[in-house]
């Protein structure tokens, strides 16, 4: 596990910031003073060091020379309540990874953390076994330090491949298309990992988790008093990455209004904080994804059209891991060593039926679930194998759980004579109904997975109610899953 000092002269900070860290996972110690930070990493190797920018005894920047002196590979964060872009500027050349102003909100220092963890070493240094590519394909590995996702020997994935080779050493603006889970980031990490900004900031944005109000101070930046809270001035998401890359990931969901902002954005390259009166100018390559078709949003009025046009420079699909199966088991193999080496286990590989059950899943979140189903399968296996049973079991009942009706009333299960099940309860020997029922489980099951198995919109398709299409589910479940 990484090891990880947090240094601050704020006692509840070091405890909340050990706490948090130790849940996640971090071998965590704490010093409350520089002098005190350099007595601890004489005898102990940091992964990462959190610190303050401003000690009782020293100041960070201080404090960073000596580490680098020291521990050249240890990554370093810089934290501050005070947002001064000279000195975020000024501990960046002296080798800090990242400078984060306070308050610090969980989701974001976690994931700052991580990617200095896994980020390629500067100066010549000798890279952390973490540090190594899992960003790879069957034949050989691709450097982006992204360990969430690979890249398949599909054709569809070898166009990708060409296709991003192609884009990466240009500046055009990209949009990738994708569902949710399909590994969008990632390709916009190889881009810009292949770009020649390879070497400045790849900063990434959920769109669709920005709030309308919060959206413009976390793009934008925000000086201090511009809003109510506005306590610190506050740099925003796309001045971070100047001469470097951000990443939109669902931008169809941002308000008509930031769109109007991101277009004087993309024009003139130039931004203005919330509250600002100064222009600041702006160097950035801008990727966007969206699971839904800008040019369809544009049209329908959802999404600004010279917005669109002005992003849709170059594009890439990203198919989805159900039209792709004979990536699955890559993949599952892939996440079963990183999630081995994550809980400290030797799980060999899987059970033929098991991975019989994973390549005929349909997979509704696609690496992503994947990811998540291949952790939970190898925490729970004992031996060499994983097994059936460490499977979910929505995974491995996926095909008769479509079938599975919600509860009947007393009413619904009584025939006509009020003998109860009645007609739906007939045997196999009338076999010209069963013909019937099979043919119709046909149709429907189409209709299901034309539908993603959402079955209000299965039973748009088939031109039925709801209840109908229960009904006739339930029936051929009665007659061949008893």
């Amino acid at each position: 596990m990484h090891k990880v000092l947090v240094v601050d002269d704020d006692n509840d900070m070091c405890l909340l910031l050990t706490r948090f860290l130790t849940r996640n996972g971090y071998v965590v110690a704490s010093a409350n003073s520089g002098q005190a930070a350099i007595e601890w990493m004489k005898k102990n190797s940091p992964d990462l060091v959190l610190c303050d920018f401003r000690l009782d005894d020293m100041t960070g920047v201080q404090l960073l020379g000596k580490i680098k002196e020291s521990h050249p590979n240890a990554s370093v964060i810089i934290i501050t309540g005070y947002s001064d872009v000279k000195d975020a500027v000024e501990v960046m050349k002296l080798g800090a990874y990242d400078y984060v102003t306070k308050p610090l909100f969980p989701d974001e220092i976690l994931l700052t953390i991580k990617k200095a963890l896994s980020a390629e070493p500067k100066d010549g240094a000798t890279p952390k076994p973490s540090q190594q590519s899992s960003f790879v394909s069957a034949s050989k590995s691709k450097s982006n330090g992204n360990e969430q996702y690979i890249f398949g020997d599909s054709p569809e994935f070898a166009n990708i491949i060409k296709q991003i080779d192609l884009v990466a050493p240009t500046n055009f603006s990209v949009i990738i298309y994708g569902e949710s889970g399909s590994g969008k980031e990632a390709i916009a990490q190889q881009i810009h990992q292949k770009s020649k900004r390879s070497g400045k900031p790849f900063v990434a944005i959920d769109c669709g988790a920005l709030s309308k109000e919060l959206a413009g101070s976390e793009l934008f930046g925000h000086e201090k008093g511009a809003f109510t809270g506005a306590l610190n001035q506050k740099t925003g998401s796309l001045e971070v990455a100047n001469e470097g890359t951000i990443f939109l990931d669902e931008v169809g969901n941002l308000s008509y209004e930031i769109q109007v902002s991101l277009l004087r954005v993309v024009q003139e390259r130039k931004i203005r904080r919330v509250g600002g009166i100064k222009d600041i100018d702006l160097d950035v390559r801008i990727i966007i994804a969206s699971n839904e078709r800008l040019w369809d949003a544009a049209r329908s009025g959802k999404f600004r059209e010279d917005l669109y046009h002005r992003f849709n420079e170059f594009s890439i699909e990203v198919p989805s891991l159900r039209e792709r199966k004979q990536d699955i088991m890559l993949f599952a193999r892939h996440f079963l060593k990183l999630t081995n080496a994550e809980l400290g286990k030797d799980v060999k590989g899987f059970t033929k039926e098991v991975e019989d059950i994973l390549n005929n899943y349909i997979w509704y979140g696609n690496l992503r679930e994947l990811k998540n189903v291949i952790k939970r399968a190898t925490l729970l296996t004992d031996g060499d194998l994983v097994e059936v049973k460490s499977l979910p079991f929505e995974i491995t009942n996926f095909y008769k759980l479509q079938f599975e009706a919600p509860a009947t009333s007393v009413a619904d299960r009584t025939d006509k004579d009020g003998k109860g099940n009645g007609s739906a309860m007939m045997s196999y020997e009338n076999k010209l109904k069963s013909a019937n029922l099979d043919a119709e489980y046909e149709v429907i099951l189409d209709a299901l997975k034309q539908a993603n198995y959402n079955k209000s919109k299965a039973a748009k398709l088939l031109n039925v109610d709801r209840k109908t299409l229960y009904n006739k589910m339930r029936q051929f479940k009665e007659f061949n899953m008893d």
